[in-house]
Formats: C-alpha cells, structure tokens, sequence
C-alpha cells in the first residue's frame, strides 16, 4: 500500500511541475513577463483552468504526503533508530565460525569435516 501510495506521489509531484511551468507568470518579479501566443483558449480561460488544476493536484498532492507521513509514523511505532541499532549490536552471531589456523585436516582418504584442534 505504501509504495502505491508513494507511486501517486511522484506522479503528482511531476504533473504539478507541468502544469506550475505551463502557467503564465503574472508577476514579473524576474523582470521577464508572460509570453503571449495564442493558443487554443484565451488566456483568462486559459489561466482559470490551469489555476483549478494546480489546486487539485496540490491537495492531492498534500493528501499523499499526509498519508505516507501517518503510515510511516505507524510502521515505526514506538521505536527508535537507536532501538533498533542496540538491538543489533547485542544480538549473538549466530553461527561462530573457529579460525581456519585452528583446524586440523581430515586423515587422508576421509570425508570427515575439519574438527578443532585439541591443545
């Protein structure tokens, strides 16, 4: 669920930068002004329906963000990073492996495995 959820958030993330770019900048705060080609609505219709889908997405995009951050905050759950490094630290290996310097070869012709050395 929570890679479904984040899929959509990328998506949205993307069409908003679409749609944010396709805008017409009104500001000029950059000095540059909006460019004027004509194009298949006028420019007031233009802008009202992209300002609408902007909005959309954005709440749509808000809304993942909540719900990745709910179940993020649900998959933790009363742990903690440091929990969790504690935790692997104390474990005990589980498999002690003697050193190869510490083994005494089989006799020949056998196929018995290596045993320890006996001091």
């Amino acid at each position: 669920m929570e890679n479904v959820i984040l899929i959509i958030h990328l998506l949205l993330a993307l069409a908003l930068i679409g749609v944010v770019l396709m805008q017409r900048s009104e500001g000029g705060g950059l000095g540059m002004g909006g460019g004027g080609g004509g194009g298949a609505m006028s420019g007031r219709a233009a802008a009202t329906a992209l300002g609408k889908v902007t909005w959309i997405l954005a709440i749509a995009f808000i809304c993942t963000s909540i719900s990745l951050t709910i179940i993020a905050a649900q998959k933790s759950a009363g742990s903690s990073v440091l929990d969790r490094i504690g935790s692997e630290r104390s474990a005990p290996a589980a498999d002690p492996v003697a050193p190869a310097g510490d083994l005494l070869p089989p006799p020949a012709g056998d196929t018995a495995p290596l045993v320890p050395r006996a001091d």
